[in-house]
C-alpha cells in the first residue's frame, strides 16, 4: 500500500510493506500518475542486499529493536523495557476547512506489544509546495513512559548520489553566516542548548542541495530542499548518510537534558518541521516558503505594516518626558507611522538607567516620565502618529523588586552561584504563576492604554543553571519553558489578534516559525551597518519574507545615508536615528524615501523575490536582487557595491528574473539623493521583458554609485 502526500509539484510517498512497516520511499517531483509510485524500488535486503534491518527508510524510526541507525523516537516503557516497534494501523487524508488547498494526512502507528501509539501528521499546502510535519505520542500503559527522544520528522532521501548542506551559524551582530559542506558517512548535527535565544549560534533552518553545491551564479538552478523547525527552544537536526549512501534527516526538540515523563492517556505533540522541495533551485524554494508564511503562518502576513522611529540609538537610557515628546514630533516630521519607546522607561526603587537594574519592575519611572506612558501616547496622538513600547517580560535583573519578591520565579540551580547573561536571569515560564504575570503585564499595558499600537518584545538572556523550583520534573524545564511562552503568546493573540508585535532577541536570537505564529515581524540583527546588513538580510531571505523583516536606518556603519536607506527598504523599513541632527539634504532625502517606500512597499512585501547576484559568490563586487509583483507588471530592483577595490562594480549587464518576456517595461532609477551630481538617472522606456531576461541590464553600480534602486513598470503599447 502507498500513501502519497502531494502538493502541486512535490510528493512524499510512504509505503506500508507486508510486515506493516511504514517506509518513506520517495521525496521529489510529483508524478503525473500516482499509481507509478508503486514502481519505486525498496531499500531492503531483498532489493539492495544491504539493509537487513528493513528500517533504514522508516518513516519514523523506533529504537531498541532491530534498528541500527539513529532513531527518531526512543522510549522506556512503564515496565522498564527500552524497545519500541511501530506498525501501521490506519491512515486518513482530509481537506482542511473543506478546502483542497490543504490536505492533512494522519498515519496511525502502534507497538504490537505495548499500548503505545504514534500518529504522524503531514499537512500539504498544495499551491505553496510546502509540507508541514509533526507527531503525536500517546500511551495507556500502567504507569509513566519516559520519552528520551521525540522527533518531529524523519525524512529519507535516496534520489541523489551526494548531498550538500548549507547551514547558518553566528553570534550577536553576525547572525546567519552560511557554511556549505558535502555530507559524508556519519552524522552531522545542528543543535542548540541555550534554552532561550536558541538561534543565537546556530539557526534551525538549512538548505540541502542534491548532487552539487548550491549554484551561487544561478539561484534558480538545481534540486534544493529548504527545511526549518518551528520551535523556539533547544532543537536538534541530524543528517545521517547511511550505509547505502542515502540521507536520513531527523529533526525535532533536542533530547539534551529533556527526558519527558508521559503519563498514561496523555498526549505529547511535537513542534512542526517545515520543508519545501524545489527543482528550480533555492530561489523557487524560498518563494514557496515566503508565500506559505505570508498566507498561513505570520499574523497579518498579507496585510500592511507600520514604519517606525525608535529612540534607542538616539537616547539609549538617557531621556525624559520632554526629550521623548520632541522625538515624537521628529517622527511626524520624518514621516513615519509610529514612535517606539525602547528600553529604560521603567523602575523606581531600582531605576532602569542602565542594563544592571530594574528589569522586571514594569512601572513608569516617575523621574523620567512623571505623567506616565499615557501622556506620551496622547502626545503621539495629537502629533498624528501612533505609539509603541519595548518590553522584555521573560527576564529579570537580580537588582529589582520582582527578584526580591519572587526569587522562586527565577531559573537558577540551588547550591550554585548565580551566573548572569547581560546582567539578567530568566523567569521560569514553566511556572503557571509566571505565565500569568507575563500575560498580565502585557494585557495591563493594553487595558490601561487602549491606544497603544505596537509592542517590541525582547529576549536578551540565555538559560544558565537550568533548574525550576516548581516543576516536578527538572528534565521538563527546557520544553515546558517554550510551551509556557507559547501559552502566554496564544492568550495575548486571542485577545489582541491584530496588534503588531516585533520579535527581538538581542538581534536574531529567536527567529523561527514557532514564534512567528504570534509575531508580525522580527529583528534580524542589532548590526545595522549597511554592508553587513546586505549579507545578513540575504541569508534571512532564504527562509523569511520581506514583510516580516525589520530593517532600520541607523548611524551604525560608514556608508552613506542613501546606501543604508536602500538596504533597509528591502523589507519593513524603520528608523533609529536622531532626526534633529539630519542636515537639510539628509532630511529631505529621508522624507522622500518614505514617500517612495509607501508607494512601492506592496511590491517588496508581497512580491516574489529573485536573487540575481550573490554577495557570497567568489570574487563578487556586488549584491543584487529584485521583487516582482504577482502579475509581473511591477518590480523593484536593488543593487549594492560590496567591494571597494579599484574599478569594482557592475561591469556588465545583470540578467533579470521574474519578468514576463511578452511585456514591455519602463526602467526608472528611484530614491536618488538630492543634488547628487554623480548619479546617472536611468529612465528608459519600452524595454522588453525578453531582452531583460536574456541580455540583462547594467545598473551602473560603482564607487560613485554604491547603491542603486530601479523601478520597472509595465508599459501599455
Amino acid at each position: 500500500m502507498h500513501i502519497p502526500i502531494e502538493t502541486e509539484d512535490t510528493a512524499l510517498v510512504i509505503r506500508v510493506n507486508q510486515n506493516r512497516d511504514p517506509l518513506l520511499v520517495y521525496i521529489g517531483k510529483r508524478l503525473c500518475n500516482s499509481t507509478e509510485y508503486a514502481s519505486i524500488p525498496s531499500f531492503d535486503a531483498k532489493q539492495r542486499n544491504g539493509d537487513y534491518s528493513g528500517q533504514y527508510s522508516a518513516a519514523y524510526t523506533p529504537s531498541g529493536t532491530r534498528n541500527l541507525l539513529e532513531p527518531a523516537i526512543q522510549v522506556i516503557h512503564a515496565d522498564g523495557n527500552p524497545s519500541l516497534d511501530l506498525k501501521y494501523v490506519s491512515h486518513k487524508q482530509d481537506m482542511v476547512n473543506g478546502s483542497s488547498a490543504i490536505i492533512l494526512t494522519k498515519i496511525q502507528l502502534k507497538d504490537p506489544v505495548y499500548p503505545f501509539e504514534v500518529i504522524l501528521y503531514y499537512k500539504a499546502y498544495y499551491k505553496e509546495n510546502v509540507i508541514e510535519q509533526w507527531t503525536s505520542i500517546r500511551h495507556t500503559e500502567t504507569d509513566v513512559v519516559r520519552l528520551q527522544k521525540y522527533s518531529s520528522a524523519n525524512l529519507y532521501l535516496s534520489s541523489a548520489h551526494s548531498y550538500y548542506l548549507t547551514h547558518f551559524h553566528g553570534d550577536w551582530a553576525k547572525e546567519l553566516k552560511p557554511e556549505e559542506m558535502l555530507l559524508t558517512a556519519g552524522i552531522k548535527v545542528l543543535d542548540t542548548k541555550l534554552g532561550t535565544r536558541a538561534d543565537l549560534f546556530q539557526a534551525p533552518s538549512f538548505l540541502l542541495s542534491m548532487n552539487q553545491p548550491i549554484d551561487k551564479d544561478n539561484d534558480d538552478h538545481g534540486e534544493v530542499l529548504i527545511g526549518t523547525l518551528a520551535w523556539s527552544g533547544n532543537y536538534q537536526i541530524q543528517f545521517e548518510i547511511d550505509p547505502l549512501n542515502n540521507l536520513r534527516l531527523i529533526a525535532g526538540i533536542n533530547p539534551y537534558a529533556s527526558e519527558y515523563i508521559l503519563a498514561p492517556d496523555t498526549e505529547f505533540v511535537t513542534p512542526s518541521f517545515l520543508f519545501t522541495y524545489s527543482y528550480h533551485g533555492s530561489g523557487m524554494a524560498s518563494r514557496n516558503l515566503h508565500r506559505w508564511a505570508r498566507k498561513f503562518r505570520i499574523p497579518q502576513g498579507e496585510d500592511t505594516r507600520l514604519t517606525v522611529l525608535n529612540n534607542w540609538e538616539a537616547t539609549f537610557f538617557d531621556f525624559n518626558e520632554n526629550t521623548l515628546a520632541a522625538l515624537i514630533k521628529d517622527g511626524k516630521k520624518l514621516g513615519v507611522d509610529l514612535f517606539l519607546l525602547d528600553d529604560g522607561w521603567f523602575g523606581n526603587k531600582y531605576p532602569r538607567n542602565d542594563d544592571r537594574a530594574g528589569l522586571g519592575d514594569w512601572q513608569e519611572n516617575v523621574l523620567k516620565l512623571p505623567h506616565g506612558i499615557g501622556y506620551l501616547i496622547k502626545e503621539a496622538e495629537v502629533t498624528g502618529i501612533k505609539f509603541g513600547i519595548w518590553l522584555e517580560p521573560e527576564m529579570v535583573n537580580p537588582k529589582s523588586e520582582l527578584y526580591e519578591n519572587h526569587p522562586d520565579w527565577v531559573i537558577k540551580a540551588p547550591n550554585r552561584p548565580e551566573y548572569y547573561y547581560r546582567n539578567q536571569l530568566v523567569l521560569d515560564l514553566s511556572n503557571k504563576a509566571v505565565q500569568d504575570f507575563v500575560y498580565g503585564l502585557v494585557d495591563r499595558m493594553f487595558t490601561e492604554h487602549p491606544m497603544l499600537a505596537y509592542i517590541k518584545w525582547d529576549c536578551n538572556a540565555v538559560i544558565y543553571n537550568a533548574y525550576s523550583s516548581t516543576n516536578p520534573h527538572q528534565s521538563h524545564l527546557y520544553v515546558d519553558y517554550v510551551h509556557g511562552l507559547y501559552n502566554v503568546l496564544d492568550r495575548l493573540r486571542r485577545k489582541y489578534p491584530t496588534v503588531p508585535i516585533m520579535l527581538c532577541s538581542g538581534g536574531g536570537g529567536r527567529v523561527d516559525y514557532g514564534a512567528l505564529q504570534y509575531f508580525t515581524e522580527f529583528w534580524p540583527s542589532d548590526n545595522t551597518d549597511g554592508i553587513e546588513r546586505v549579507f545578513i538580510q540575504w541569508s534571512y531571505s532564504f527562509f523569511f519574507p520581506a514583510i516580516a523583516t525589520c530593517n532600520h536606518v541607523t548611524d551604525w556603519g560608514k556608508q552613506s545615508l542613501k546606501f543604508r536607506t536602500d538596504v533597509a527598504m528591502m523589507g519593513k523599513l524603520g528608523y533609529d536615528i536622531v532626526v534633529s541632527k539630519l542636515d537639510e539634504h539628509e532630511l529631505s532625502f529621508s522624507q522622500e524615501s518614505l514617500r517612495i517606500y509607501n508607494r512601492i512597499k506592496h511590491i517588496i512585501w508581497y512580491g516574489d523575490l529573485f536573487r540575481l547576484v550573490s554577495p557570497y559568490r567568489s570574487g563578487s563586487d556586488i549584491a543584487s536582487l529584485m521583487y516582482v509583483n504577482e502579475n509581473q507588471s511591477q518590480a523593484i530592483w536593488f543593487t549594492y557595491l560590496i567591494n571597494n577595490r579599484y574599478r569594482a562594480g557592475s561591469n556588465r549587464p545583470i540578467l533579470l528574473k521574474g519578468l514576463d518576456p511578452t511585456k514591455t517595461y519602463k526602467i526608472q532609477e528611484i530614491n536618488i539623493y538630492p543634488d547628487t551630481n554623480n548619479s546617472t538617472i536611468i529612465n528608459e522606456n519600452n524595454v522588453s521583458g525578453d531582452y531583460l531576461l536574456t541580455c540583462g541590464f547594467n545598473p551602473m553600480v560603482d564607487d560613485k554609485r554604491k547603491s542603486v534602486v530601479i523601478e520597472l513598470t509595465e508599459q501599455s503599447l
